[in-house]
Parts: structure tokens; C-alpha cells; sequence
């Protein structure tokens, strides 16, 4: 198990941040990379096509390690929106099939096939849990519901943003395999923590950003495409996603095929000074600490939340349908008024997720930051 790793962050003692979920502290490192980066951006002159080219490899091959992809899969994206859209721009839904949703999901993996639905003749379906709040057994009996339209897509969170419920992606992925549908993966709250390995999952579309749990900055996103899919059109015309458009020689548009890989896929304004590397460095962090040594951690945490808020008035997800680093209290008479900002006037964060109290410690939380969180609660729930 990874000890804490507080010393890594400018995080007080007196604070007990526990809200990865929403956007994490940037480590010392990547702060200090973001600080090269504004330093370089201000004498560009010092920063070449060659220094430009290892930064995008950088990131690139970052990214691939934390899902087992190989880094020419990878594209280098702004956003979970950005990479659903690219993906929606080059898998037909079939007029008459379904895509199956997660109820509540975020609205990246979502909105997107609700948009698109009523004009090309398709059904989204929400699926919600039962009161177990199994997320899977619910999935796999949409999946294979007799007599339902067929399945073409499930566009899903691997972990569900508000309450913490993880997916059994192979499960899921081997219903989907028996319809003949395809598989995207919003691995948000998953990528980094939660073992992840596209080679054997085979998904067709992977995405994940960087400002929460890898610990980087905004608008920086990574998107896997499988190979099925990578002779396909990006969302966005540049230079780069094309073999021969480079404005160092005559004549310009000297070859408009696209470049080979994900590559294609990458986003305008990709080769960013500043953020990019930020992105590297805390994906590196990540991978250097291990996934399994920080899970364990984190399960530790939200375990001793979950026996030391026993008799509030309170519900805890069991541990056998939740994510190990994401607790989600529920409030059966409601969540108290003001109960977050209580909180937070004791210098505890968390955030509130469709009436749920959603806690989310990472790699910077101890045994103290819980135990604070607990013994607040007890103050205001009495």
C-alpha cells in the first residue's frame, strides 16, 4: 500500500481535501513544469521543432502507459467531449438500434448520442441500478433484453461520476461483443487508480482528461482509438493530421491523406507549451507510485469514512458495487442545508453529487484528513 504522498502537494496540514473527484491539487512537480512552460512560451525562440516533437511524444507515450495502449493509439485531445464527439463523427449509429447510457452519467459520454438520436432514428437508453446500486447487473440486462431494439453502442462511465458505482468493463464489453456492438469508455475515475488494459479489453473508443485523478491541468484529455477505427476522419482539419501539410516547404498542401494512428485524431493547437508537459509529469507521478499500491490506499481511507460514519443518518454504498476511491453518503431524510459549506468552514472538502455527499481522497490524504472528515460529520449530522 503507497503511503501518503503529501509532501508531493502544497496542501496545509489544517486542510483535508478530499474532493479528486471534482479537480485535484497539481503536485510540486508539474506545478514547476507549468512554470518552465510560461517561462518557455515567453522565449519561444528557445524552444524548437525538435524539443516540440519529444514533448508530444512525452505525452503521448504517458497516457499509453496508464491503459496499456501502445502511443500511436493514442490522441491528444482537449476534453472527454471533444473525444466522444470525434468518435461519434465516425461510428454510424443504425437507424432503429439503441445506445445504452448510464443514468445520471456525466454529460460527456451522454449528451452527444441524446443529440444526435431523435434525427438519426436511433433510441438512447438510461440505464439505472437497482437498489443494490449494481451499475453491471443493470447493464447487462439492458444489454441483453429480449425483444428490446439492438444494441449498437454503450457510450458509459467506468466508474459513475456521482456515486462512486463501477462497471465491470469485461462484463460489459462480452454482452456487448455477443450483439455486435461497439464499446466507449469515459475512464475519467479510472485511468491511473483501477487496473486498465485496452490490448485485452479491446474498446473502441477509450477517453480520459487530466485535471482530476492524474493530477494535471485543465484542458488536456487523452483519447484511445482502436485500430478499427483509425482510418476514420478527425473532428478538427489540421496540418498535422494530414501526411504532407507543413509550412516549411513549397507547395503546402503538398499530401492531404492522413497521417497514420490516432495521431490523425489530435486536436488543434495540441503542441500547447505549457500544459502538455504539465499533463506528463503528473501521468508519470501516477505510474511510478503504481496503481495497485494507490488503490489500496485510497480503499483504506474510504473504508475507515465508511465504519466511522456507522450510526449517522447516512447510507454507504457496499464495497463490493463502488470504486475503491470514491464514497458517496446518501441522506435518506436529504442532505442537511449548507452541510458541504459546514464542512468546509472545518476545513474539509467534499462535494455534493445529485443529493449525495461524494468523497474522493487521492494519493495526498492520511488517516488524519479521514478521521477529520468523520468527526465533522458527527458535529453536524449529531
Amino acid at each position: 500500500m503507497l503511503a501518503p504522498q503529501r509532501a508531493a502537494f502544497d496542501i496545509p496540514r489544517e486542510v483535508a481535501y478530499l474532493n479528486a473527484a471534482s479537480w485535484s491539487p497539481l503536485p510540486k512537480a508539474v506545478q514547476a513544469a507549468g512554470h518552465a512552460g510560461v517561462a518557455r512560451k515567453a522565449q519561444p525562440w528557445n524552444w524548437n521543432a525538435p524539443d516540440q516533437a519529444a514533448q508530444l511524444a512525452r505525452a503521448r507515450a504517458a497516457a499509453a502507459a496508464l491503459i496499456g495502449a501502445a502511443p500511436e493509439d493514442i490522441a491528444l485531445i482537449s476534453s472527454v467531449g471533444f473525444g466522444v464527439a470525434t468518435a461519434a463523427k465516425n461510428l454510424k449509429v443504425p437507424r432503429g438500434s439503441r445506445v445504452i447510457l448510464l443514468a445520471d452519467d456525466h454529460s460527456a459520454p451522454t449528451l452527444e448520442w441524446m443529440q444526435r438520436a431523435p434525427e438519426a432514428g436511433f433510441e438512447t437508453e438510461a440505464v439505472s441500478p437497482g437498489p443494490d446500486g449494481d451499475w453491471t447487473a443493470a447493464l447487462l440486462a439492458a444489454i441483453e433484453r429480449q425483444g428490446a431494439a439492438p444494441v449498437a453502442l454503450a457510450s458509459i462511465s467506468s466508474v459513475h461520476w456521482s456515486d462512486g458505482g463501477l462497471v465491470d468493463l469485461a462484463a460489459v464489453q462480452a454482452a456487448l461483443r455477443r450483439q455486435g456492438a461497439a464499446l466507449l469508455v469515459d475512464a475519467t475515475h479510472h485511468a491511473g487508480i483501477l487496473p486498465i488494459d485496452v490490448a485485452a479489453l479491446d474498446p473502441d473508443f477509450l477517453i480520459f482528461p487530466t485535471y482530476k485523478w492524474v493530477l494535471g491541468p485543465y484542458g488536456r484529455a487523452f483519447l484511445y482509438v482502436a485500430k478499427r477505427w483509425q482510418q476514420g476522419v478527425p473532428l478538427e482539419q489540421t496540418s498535422y493530421s494530414r501526411k504532407g501539410v507543413a509550412a516549411e516547404r513549397a507547395p503546402y498542401f503538398a499530401d492531404l491523406s492522413f497521417a497514420e494512428g490516432a495521431k490523425r485524431f489530435d486536436m488543434g493547437e495540441r503542441d500547447h507549451f505549457i500544459s502538455l508537459e504539465m499533463a506528463a509529469v503528473g501521468m508519470e507521478m501516477m505510474a511510478a507510485w503504481g496503481q495497485a499500491p494507490i488503490a489500496a490506499h485510497l480503499a483504506m481511507l474510504n473504508r475507515r469514512i465508511a465504519d466511522g460514519v456507522t450510526g449517522l443518518p447516512v447510507t454507504v454504498p457496499a464495497e463490493r458495487v463502488r470504486a475503491p476511491h470514491v464514497l458517496s453518503l446518501g441522506f435518506p431524510a436529504g442532505m442537511p442545508e449548507r452541510l458541504i459549506e459546514r464542512l468546509a468552514a472545518e476545513q474539509v472538502h467534499v462535494a455534493p453529487r445529485l443529493g449525495r455527499m461524494r468523497i474522493s481522497p487521492h494519493v495526498y490524504n492520511d488517516e488524519a484528513d479521514a478521521d477529520a472528515l468523520v468527526g465533522a460529520l458527527r458535529r453536524a449530522l449529531g
